[in-house]
């Protein structure tokens, strides 16, 4: 059977751990939050009404396209497509290709950047594999203006993050969204993993702290993985409500 993403890669084993993802989505709500794009998030209403809703199901398109064949794959990626044209269709506009090329670019560096805080560095053959598998779904969206080659997909992410993030009226009222459905631990430990993770383009117009406290906590929670807690460290992010999706992150 042909997959979007073979059997063994780098890019299954970062988005089969559920801890992994988390932080991937952590690092992008930070960016979200800045895009100048964002009015297109708040046009449907669902982005602030329920951030956490919209992450997993977002995870659940990604890890369709990411553990599927290459047919069922590409319906998935076929469907976004459709979902977008929908929005588009409502709102008599159409969502700028660097705002697309944004979200690829964000899933390519939090990808990259959360295994390597969770895991270990990763080679240069294995980021351009993380590169090459959102550029193929980058294609088959039509995004205009990708970049072919990782050397050259640093370059334009460093000149995205400086010319596409702002400080905005919906950067402060998304942050209350988080804090609301989080909580105020779980929103400071959100603030904690962005920190840890995200640019520095996109900490320095946040000012969300200077101090990253929490790496002492994950040497406790790499060594949870081993005594087998670590699905109750993972609960313990996320409001409970959620807990059936958090059991879901891990794996294909």
């Amino acid at each position: 059977m042909e997959y979007f993403v073979r059997p063994g890669s780098i890019v299954r084993h970062i988005w089969g751990k559920g801890d992994t993802v988390l932080f991937i989505f952590a690092g992008s709500a930070a960016e979200f939050a800045l895009n100048k794009a964002v009015d297109w998030l708040y046009f449907t209403g669902r982005l602030p009404a329920d951030p956490l809703g919209r992450l997993f199901s977002t995870v659940s398109y990604a890890k369709s396209i990411i553990f599927s064949d290459n047919a069922n794959a590409l319906k998935a990626i076929d469907k976004i497509n459709d979902i977008h044209h929908k929005v588009e269709v409502d709102r008599k506009a159409r969502i700028p290709d660097w705002a697309y090329r944004d979200v690829l670019f964000m899933l390519i560096d939090y990808s990259i950047r959360s295994f390597e805080a969770l895991e270990r560095p990763l080679t240069d053959w294995e980021k351009a594999e993380v590169f090459d598998v959102f550029y193929r779904v980058g294609q088959r969206m039509g995004i205009t203006g990708l970049p072919k080659l990782y050397p050259d997909w640093l370059i334009m992410r460093r000149e995205h993050l400086e010319r596409d993030l702002k400080c905005s009226k919906f950067t402060t009222d998304l942050y209350r969204q988080y804090k609301k459905h989080l909580g105020m631990v779980r929103f400071i430990l959100l603030k904690q993993v962005q920190l840890l993770i995200a640019p520095d383009r996109v900490k320095q117009l946040l000012q969300i702290g200077k101090y990253v406290y929490i790496k002492p906590i994950l040497v406790l929670y790499k060594l949870s993985r081993f005594i087998g807690i670590d699905t109750i460290l993972k609960s313990a992010m996320l409001p409970a409500q959620y807990k059936k999706q958090i059991l879901e992150l891990d794996g294909a």
